[in-house]
């Protein structure tokens, strides 16, 4: 069978259900070189992501079968297929039940017959089942949102019924560009007026006047303003937490899980290019791209190393007047970038806090007396955030949590302030800054 959008997109989905690939990864590496069949892959990737729960949902209710019943390569076909029957409005059913037959014959042949009949079924109906009645409020939550339940549970008691479906829709919907401007080498207007000469639409940010939100832009390594680094892309919430580091030029700042490096890259830009930035990534390879970063934008003062945020290193004690721990956590604030952070294993996330813990102890040792230490993520879980910095408090008298400042409709708290996916246009995130005494 011919690498065709649906071949690309059925290769990409059983690669992430198998072994954990990032779907985007392997349709980088196997999908079609037509612009428009790669649009369509990366449309049904992500649609059948976002909404696997509720295809599942439908193709039983429209057809009669069980889908925990059909083999896994079946089952990746039948969404594929039924996502582009039910919620897609360009595809001609006939095509989408024709191209499903085809999976089948070159992946499930036994089955084949069987894709036919059930896609048939599934092809009288338009859209997803409204009536959904799967029990529990939580449990149709979980189906129409196509979240996990664990997840929709915890959610729902952390910030009530109401925010929870916020929440689970704002995981579903799309995500804006948001462009950071360099001006270390152009002014917002002047990014705004290139870009828009090479037709892209740009729309101002409204928490940053040097920050834009961009669409049309095709790939953006392809942008001349890009390629000229006049511009990196870091969401407004990931933003927020070196803005509130107070970091000024001439300081000396520790990025302790720099990578991808947006974070090393607002702190130089807000320092001027003045002062010194040792950013650290467990990965040598990405403390590389962080370098290779750096030097696109014109930044000369971030210093990218290969290094284990939980091992101290002497030198460095009470050296930095700002550290940054943007730590690594289950993502759920970036489930609209990112579907398939949904079907993370909840024991792998169980591990998480402690991990965190040990990177936030590590990184207080190296902040200056009067100095301030910013404990970020990008999840909205309370384990994740209220709950270490209550814990790392409790075993570090030396910190205290300094108030933060963020705009409307932004709500802060000075022991930590989650910021909501669905609250204000951003990612999900929590920020926390603590001053060391």
């Amino acid at each position: 069978m011919p690498v065709n959008a649906r071949k690309a997109a059925y290769l990409a989905l059983t690669a992430f259900r198998k072994r954990g690939a990032r779907p985007d990864m392997v349709l980088d590496r196997d999908a079609p070189t037509d612009a428009r069949e790669r649009a369509l892959a990366q449309n049904i990737v992500r649609g059948v992501l976002q909404n696997s729960l509720l295809l599942d949902y439908a193709v039983e209710k429209y057809s009669g079968r069980d889908m925990d019943l059909v083999q896994p390569e079946v089952r990746d076909i039948l969404r594929l297929s039924a996502y582009q029957l039910l919620l897609l409005d360009r595809i001609p059913p006939h095509a989408a039940v024709s191209e499903g037959v085809e999976l089948a014959r070159a992946f499930a042949p036994r089955a084949a017959g069987l894709v036919n009949a059930v896609l048939r079924r599934v092809s009288e109906h338009a859209g997803t089942p409204s009536d959904i009645d799967a029990g529990s409020r939580e449990e149709n939550l979980s189906i129409r949102y196509s979240h996990p339940l664990w997840l929709v549970r915890e959610l729902t008691a952390l910030y009530g019924d109401e925010t929870c479906e916020m929440v689970l829709r704002a995981g579903n919907g799309p995500a804006p560009i948001t462009a950071q401007v360099n001006t270390l080498k152009c002014s917002a207007g002047e990014l705004r007026e290139s870009l828009e000469g090479h037709g892209v639409t740009v729309t101002g940010c409204p928490y940053f006047t040097d920050a834009l939100y961009l669409s049309g832009t095709g790939a953006l390594d392809g942008l001349e303003e890009f390629q000229k680094g006049l511009f990196y892309v870091q969401d407004a919430a990931a933003r927020f937490a070196v803005s509130v580091s107070g970091v000024r030029a001439g300081d000396t700042v520790l990025d302790m899980c720099a990578a991808p490096g947006g974070k090393s890259f607002a702190a130089a830009i807000q320092m001027e290019n003045q002062g010194k930035i040792l950013a650290f990534d467990i990965h040598e390879k990405k403390a590389g791209l962080i370098s290779k970063g750096a030097a696109r934008l014109g930044i000369d003062i971030i210093d990218a190393r290969a290094g284990d945020a939980r091992r101290f290193v002497p030198e460095l004690s009470e050296s930095a007047d700002a550290v940054l721990c943007d730590v690594p956590c289950s993502g759920i604030g970036v489930i609209r970038k990112k579907p398939e952070i949904r079907y993370k294993d909840p024991a792998e996330i169980e591990r998480l806090p402690a991990i965190q813990l040990d990177i936030l102890k590590n990184a207080s040792r190296y902040v200056k007396p009067g100095g301030r230490l910013v404990y970020s993520t990008c999840t909205i879980l309370r384990r994740e955030n209220g709950d270490v910095i209550k814990s790392f408090l409790t075993g570090s008298p030396g910190y205290e949590p300094e108030e933060i400042s963020l705009p409307k409709p932004f709500e802060t708290r000075a022991d930590g302030t989650v910021i909501l996916p669905g609250q204000g246009g951003t990612d999900g995130f929590f920020i926390c800054v603590l001053r060391k005494k």
